[in-house]
């Protein structure tokens, strides 16, 4: 038996450790990804645009808004400092040539790759810790906690409609 077992802790001290362990699994997160930010010259609003548009391919500005929550003025503005730095490129829209989709650059894909290796090879190794059963609750867990984050997140931009999106880095133009 394992310190994560319930026998061993009551529910409130596992939901108290479940809350704790999903506060710094954030903070591991947002410090992960502004060292990959930092590291390629990117703020982490924009790696993690690169990354939505890596996962589901070209999209419309209106598309990239949507999946990332901001703003669509300020989806212009990260889209103009993407393709300047060279890791988007807005082509036209294959089946509507008057729209204008934003993908990422190869080039981009590839700069950032090595960056993943070892956290790849370290969660790789973890998966192989835990059964197909486990695996697919961690996916269950995984899925809903994302879908509820999405959820409070539109809740606080309702009640708080002048917050819009993070600001850019200050060496970033806006435009």
């Amino acid at each position: 038996m394992n310190e994560f077992q319930a026998p061993r802790l009551s529910r409130a001290e596992l939901l108290a450790r479940l809350t704790t362990a999903g506060r710094e699994t954030s903070t591991a997160a947002v410090m992960f990804h502004s060292t990959l930010a930092s590291l390629q010259g990117l703020s982490a609003t924009e790696t993690k645009a690169i990354d939505v548009l890596d996962r589901h391919g070209a999209l419309t500005a209106g598309e990239l808004a949507a999946r990332t929550g901001l703003a669509p003025p300020s989806i212009t503005g990260l889209v103009t400092r993407l393709e300047r730095k060279g890791y988007v490129r807005r082509v036209a829209d294959p089946s509507d040539g008057r729209r204008v989709r934003i993908e990422r650059t190869h080039e981009a894909l590839a700069a950032m790759a090595p960056l993943f290796a070892d956290f790849a090879r370290r969660i790789d190794a973890l998966y192989e810790t835990f059964t197909d059963d486990e695996l697919a609750i961690i996916l269950r867990f995984m899925t809903q906690i994302t879908d509820q984050q999405r959820q409070a997140t539109e809740t606080l931009l309702a009640l708080h409609p002048s917050v819009v999106a993070p600001p850019p880095p200050a060496d970033s133009p806006t435009t």
